[in-house]
């Protein structure tokens, strides 16, 4: 991986960072100079990772439902390494049902990851950013936070919660000189799609995925690429904004 500084000395919080686009995003915010704090469930994968990205990374159980979980990462990142600039509020889930198949139990379990994860994330790093007078709150929600998926209700309602979630913290937070911003993927090939096997109409090219534009499925570099942007300089005067990777996907119909 090519280096560089567009993070040099500052501290980064990814949640669900243990695999897929997390631990892209990981890899490459320690290659741009970056510190990072690694949060996520899956401890033995974490912590792997943490051991092959070096001194500048820690790992940290986050359940992303739990407050005091993300006060202990937010600790973490202050009280290890110096600070807190930069959280990804990467971590979710996905679940298909339909509107009548998804039972209320069902619909808050992904609520509760997806939606109130992400609000408590960034509840978590506001103290230290404001300190700071500066900060760059990233968002992963989705293009189904742009549209309607049938089979797809209980995610559909988070990822639209999380892009507004966005605005009113651009909002809020811009006079703190945090900037709050969200990355909406298409399909993009990650552990948790496959395991889905979802992914197997979309790696190959068939299914939805033959009418991306771009000819592909995306690919957990891309997302990091855009994370990457809005977490440093480049995108200093950008917030609220809600960035579209999805090959153009959305752009239209394509009917060739």
């Amino acid at each position: 991986m090519v280096t560089g500084d567009r993070l040099a000395g500052r501290v980064a919080l990814i949640s669900g960072g243990a695999r897929g686009q997390g631990a892209a995003e990981a890899r490459l915010f320690e290659a741009e100079g970056a510190a990072v704090v690694i949060g996520d469930v899956l401890d033995a994968e974490g912590e792997a990772l943490v051991a092959d990205l070096g001194d500048r990374a820690r790992y940290v159980h986050l359940d992303v439902r739990c407050p005091e979980d993300w006060a202990a990462a937010a600790d973490v990142a202050t009280g290890e390494l110096g600070g807190l600039d930069v959280l990804v509020n990467n971590a979710g889930v996905f679940r298909l049902s339909s509107i009548e198949d998804t039972t209320p139990e069902d619909y808050m379990a992904l609520i509760e990851v997806n939606q109130l994860g992400v609000f408590l994330g960034m509840r978590a790093v506001i103290p230290a950013m404001t300190a700071a007078g500066r900060g760059s709150i990233v968002n992963i929600s989705s293009i189904d936070g742009l549209v309607g998926m049938a089979g797809a209700v209980s995610y559909v309602a988070s990822k639209f919660a999380v892009r507004g979630m966005t605005k009113v913290a651009a909002l809020e937070l811009g006079p703190r000189g945090i900037r709050v911003n969200s990355i909406h993927p298409g399909g993009v090939d990650t552990p948790m799609i496959r395991e889905l096997r979802v992914g197997e109409a979309t790696v190959d090219g068939t299914g939805i995925m033959s009418r991306v534009p771009l000819g592909r499925i995306g690919t957990p570099e891309d997302i990091a690429r855009v994370a990457l942007f809005l977490a440093g300089d480049d995108s200093a005067y950008c917030t609220g904004a809600e960035l579209t990777v999805d090959g153009g996907l959305l752009a239209g119909p394509n009917l060739g």
